[in-house]
């Protein structure tokens, strides 16, 4: 068993943006249509804007405000299928033999993302890049939990999905449009997230950080997920 608090969180999908849009979606239980509306990042210059993908703006967006006058702060960046968009256009430009972009490979790697959060906000914190697989959320948790059991006043937890081409529609079904929440934990015993062994559950019908952010908003104070043979339970205190 891990404790911690939640000092803040920020989420972003197509559609909602502040907390009040946030509210709404738990509530009415629609999903969210796949568009090109993009993430706001206009607190960053120009030039380091163009530098981003559609992923990394996501990551940005949500975890920026987050870390505003937390110099040092750490980070765990947890993504399960990483720039699918980009490494899917350099497989095709081999494909094609065209001549390959050496910085849209440097790019498409998992922790480039961390590498350009470590450049913009000039920091030199400790910063992990996971990709988990359907609990990856919880597995990140688990890493920034024990960043702060080591002494981090707080750590910025960001998971973060980009939907992927067409092309990859038959091997990934887990992103059914682009989504990314921030967490801002610190040492505290309001929340308390636990591991046993499950059966196998059944697949669910939106992203499991959505899912747990419905359990947030709604009230709930016990939320269960359930990944091949574990089950993660999550508490919170009234």
């Amino acid at each position: 068993m891990i404790t911690f608090d939640i000092s803040q969180w920020r989420a972003w999908a197509p559609g909602a943006q502040t907390t009040a849009d946030w509210q709404h979606w738990s509530q009415a239980s629609q999903p969210f249509a796949p568009t090109d509306q993009a993430p706001d990042v206009s607190f960053l210059p120009a030039m380091q804007r163009r530098r981003l993908s559609r992923l990394a703006r996501m990551a940005f967006a949500v975890g920026w405000p987050l870390a505003e006058g937390l110099p040092d702060l750490p980070l765990v960046f947890v993504c399960r299928h990483g720039e699918t968009p980009r490494t899917f256009a350099i497989l095709s430009d081999l494909a094609r033999e065209q001549p390959l972009s050496p910085t849209q490979f440097s790019l498409s790697v998992h922790n480039a993302v961390i590498g350009l959060w470590s450049i913009m906000r000039g920091s030199t914190a400790e910063m992990t890049a996971l990709a988990g697989a359907g609990d990856g959320f919880e597995q990140g948790v688990l890493e920034a939990a024990g960043l702060l059991h080591e002494g981090a006043p707080a750590v910025l937890l960001i998971v973060v999905e980009e939907q992927p081409p067409q092309a990859y529609s038959d091997w990934v079904d887990d992103v059914p449009f682009d989504y990314a929440l921030a967490l801002l934990l610190t040492p505290g015993d309001t929340w308390t997230l636990t591991q046993q062994s499950a059966a196998t559950p059944a697949p669910g019908n939106e992203p499991h950080a959505l899912s747990w952010l419905r359990s947030l908003l709604t009230g709930q104070t016990t939320f269960t997920h359930t990944w091949k043979r574990r089950a993660w339970t999550w508490r919170r205190k009234p």
